[in-house]
Parts: C-alpha cells; sequence; structure tokens
C-alpha cells in the first residue's frame, strides 16, 4: 500500500493535483469551524454538550455537512442544497422536455443545465439558511438548551446570517467544481466523503467509552463485513452483450466487434435512501411546530411521534418500501430502455437472441426490472443497519457502518480510486492497484 502511494506521488501531475484537493478539503474543514456572524460560539459549544438537538431531517443534514449545521457555522449548509438541486434538475428531465433536450446536446446543453443547477442551489440555501436562523433564534435547534445562539436579534443581524449562510453553499459548491477541474474525482463527491468521515471518530470514540473495549472490536469487525458487503455489491453488473456487425463508413470498414452494457446491481445509488429520510423526516418537524401554548402536543400529533421514531417497527416498515419504491422510481427515469435500443440499432449494434428496436427495449426493461429488486432489498438492509443496531445495542442512531454514510464513502472511495489508477495506467504499464 505505501509503495502504491509513494508511485502516485512520484508523478508530478498527479501529485499536484492530489496536493491541490488536500489543499481545498483543509480549506473546507476549517470553515466548517468558523461561526456564522450573530451566533454565540460559546452558547453553541454548551447546548451540543448537551447531546440533543432536533434529530430527523436536520441530523441528516448535519451528517451532509461534517457537523457544521449544529455548529451554526458559514457552512452549515454544507452541500446539501446542491444535492437536492441535482436531484431535482435530474427528475425535471421527465416533466420539462426542454431540459431533457439540453441533456441530449451534449457538452454545451450539460453547461447549461449546470448553470440551472447552481441558481436553483442559490434559491434552496437561501430557504434552508432562513430556516435554520429561524430555529437558532427560537431555540428549536437545540429544545433542551435554554441559552440564547443568537443574542441580538435585529433585521440587520438576520439577514446577515442568512446571506452568509448562502455564501458558504456557494463558496462550497465552487471549491467543489474546482476539485473536479484541478483536481482528483468529483469534487462534490469528495467534500460529501470528508464531511461524512470526520464524524467516525467521534462516533467510535463515543462507543469506545459508553460500551467497552469488547463492544468497540465487535462493531469494528462488523464494521469490516459491511464495507466488503458493500463493495461486493457495488462492483456486481449485469453483463449485457452487444454484437455490432460490420458496416463501411467511406472506403473503411469498421464494426464487427463485441462489447457489453454494464448494468449495475445497485442502479439507483443512495438516492432511494436520501429521499425516503427526508420525507420520513418530515413528521417529526411537523410535530415540533404543532405542540399547544402550555408545550404539550395534540392527541395526534402524540400518536405520529411515537411511530415516527426511528425505533418504531412501523417507521422501519415504511422505511423499506419506501425505499424499493424509490429504487424503481428513480431506475425508471435515469435509465431509458427505449433510448439505449435506438442507440444501439443506429450504429448497428445487438443482443444475440434478441430482434433491434421494440423486442431490444423490452428485454432490457425485463432485465431492469428483475435486477432492481435484489438491488432495492440491499439498499434497504444497509440502511436499516443503524436503527437496527440502536434497537439491538442501545448503541448510537449515528451508528457509523450503516445507511447513507457507508454506502457514500465506499461508492466515492472506489471511484476515486480508478480515477487515479487510471491516470496511473496513462504514464506508467503500472497502476495504482497490483
Amino acid at each position: 500500500m505505501f509503495s502504491a502511494i509513494a508511485r502516485v506521488f512520484r508523478t508530478p501531475d498527479l501529485r499536484n493535483k492530489l496536493l491541490f484537493t488536500l489543499g481545498i478539503i483543509a480549506i473546507y474543514r476549517v470553515g466548517v469551524f468558523i461561526p456564522a456572524p450573530g451566533i454565540d460560539y460559546s452558547n453553541v459549544q454548551q447546548c451540543l454538550a448537551m447531546g440533543e438537538t432536533t434529530g430527523g431531517l436536520y441530523s441528516f443534514v448535519n451528517l451532509f455537512s461534517g457537523g457544521a449545521l449544529l455548529q451554526v457555522s458559514i457552512f452549515a449548509m454544507g452541500i446539501m442544497p446542491y444535492i437536492t438541486a441535482s436531484i431535482i434538475t435530474q427528475l425535471l428531465r421527465v416533466v420539462i422536455p426542454h431540459f431533457e433536450t439540453l441533456h441530449k446536446e451534449g457538452q454545451a446543453g450539460q453547461a447549461k443545465l449546470t448553470q440551472y443547477t447552481r441558481y436553483l442551489t442559490i434559491a434552496l440555501a437561501l430557504l434552508q439558511g432562513t430556516t435554520l436562523v429561524t430555529l437558532a433564534r427560537t431555540g428549536s435547534l437545540f429544545p433542551s438548551c435554554s441559552l440564547p445562539l443568537v443574542p441580538e436579534d435585529s433585521l440587520i443581524v438576520i439577514l446577515l446570517m442568512i446571506i452568509t449562510l448562502t455564501a458558504g453553499t456557494s463558496l462550497i459548491m465552487w471549491m467543489g467544481e474546482l476539485i473536479t477541474e484541478r483536481g482528483i474525482g468529483n469534487g462534490m463527491s469528495i467534500l460529501i466523503f470528508v464531511s461524512i468521515a470526520s464524524g467516525f471518530p467521534s462516533a467510535m470514540g463515543s462507543i469506545l467509552q459508553a460500551q467497552g473495549v469488547m463492544p468497540f472490536i465487535g462493531v469494528l469487525l462488523v464494521g469490516m463485513l459491511i464495507v466488503a458487503l458493500v463493495v461486493f455489491v457495488e462492483q456486481s453488473q449485469r453483463r449485457i452483450p452487444v454484437q455490432y456487425a460490420k458496416r463501411t463508413v467511406g472506403r473503411r470498414t469498421v464494426g464487427g466487434t463485441s462489447t457489453y452494457i454494464p448494468l449495475k446491481l445497485n442502479m439507483a445509488n443512495v438516492i432511494p435512501v436520501i429521499f425516503a429520510s427526508s420525507i420520513l423526516a418530515l413528521p417529526q418537524m411537523l410535530v415540533q411546530f404543532n405542540q399547544n401554548d402550555d408545550g404539550t402536543l395534540p392527541q395526534w400529533a402524540m400518536w405520529l411521534q411515537e411511530h415516527s421514531s426511528t425505533s418504531s417497527p412501523y417507521y422501519m416498515a415504511v422505511y423499506t418500501l419506501m425505499i424499493i419504491g424509490f429504487s424503481y422510481f428513480y431506475v425508471a427515469i435515469t435509465f431509458n430502455p427505449v433510448e439505449v435500443s435506438d442507440n444501439m440499432k443506429q450504429y448497428g449494434g445487438f443482443i444475440p437472441g434478441i430482434r433491434a428496436g421494440k423486442p431490444t427495449a423490452e428485454y432490457l426493461q425485463y432485465v431492469i426490472s428483475r435486477i432492481t429488486l435484489p438491488g432495492a432489498l440491499y439498499l434497504a438492509f444497509v440502511a436499516l443497519i443503524p436503527l437496527i443496531a440502536f434497537v439491538l445495542f442501545n448503541a448510537d442512531q449515528s451508528f457509523p457502518f450503516g445507511g447513507t454514510s457507508i454506502l457514500i464513502m465506499v461508492g466515492v472511495g472506489l471511484e476515486t480510486v480508478k480515477q487515479i489508477n487510471a491516470q496511473m495506467q496513462q504514464r506508467n504499464y503500472e497502476g495504482l492497484l497490483r
């Protein structure tokens, strides 16, 4: 392993890209601990020490921001507005024909879609920043803490906080794009990876302190098994063989080659888990904003609070069904068998034993519908690991080895290693991994 790292740093171009990426990551992590203007940092730290937050959606966003949300720092919104904007832009391709046209126009169309995504990111950052400032002002961010987070509650201070939080998200978005252009890997994914990984030492430390050495070692072993499972499934593919017939272009004869269409077992990636987690966090927020004047809850709110808890069997059942449903929904949007079939037919390609055109599209749809189910069940299993650990072992709900955290970290890690390996093979016959 150390010799592989040494080979990377002996390559000047690759070394510069890695150092640039590490420099951007360092700036990002420093910004996580810079408080937003108007925030009493000492009161925030005292409230954090009490260990109680709103939970739900904001704990989920806090995971993606590397702890910046509950620090109420300048990077409190993290990259979450950009992720949401990217998903919305992708889904709008189905609804708005202009977006689908831009998607098919190649690099120019993709640049236009990226521009729309940036505008939507700013709008979502303004909305989420306003919500966070409201939670901080009213004390709803830390319900058990009575210390004021925003001592000077004036209009100028509030506007300055909202603008700063929005600017922080814009800066993160720009840094992610810089990593993509001048560094290694996908910039946004790298920043998400760093945000999630930054919480692992504290999570493992709390397990060691609360449970002891043996449970700590047990969690590490279980974590290694989960990582191995995720790597195995994420690398799993159903390869559809494709044969290209020979054809004459000018005076040359091209074609006559064999290839395949790689269909991943988990084509939806982590998107269904994000959708399901975000939607199931809304009932808790609804309960929070429907308290009576005396602090009690209405009957319906008490029932909703009881059954929307992550330890509730109802929550786990609905969570699983939503992940499966969103997996089919997202795969249906992102993979178009008719488009793939038309592209194959245009270049003289066909699946052996299947006629080109409509029969090929029907065959691809048949295969996709079959492999999506085990992929969705795998996603649901990994997403339920932290919830089951919380119920069985009384572990913290931020159990590190499970859910979106491990899926994103393994996926980003594999993709980044592949990119480094590909760049090394361009310069040497030997890649990163032997």
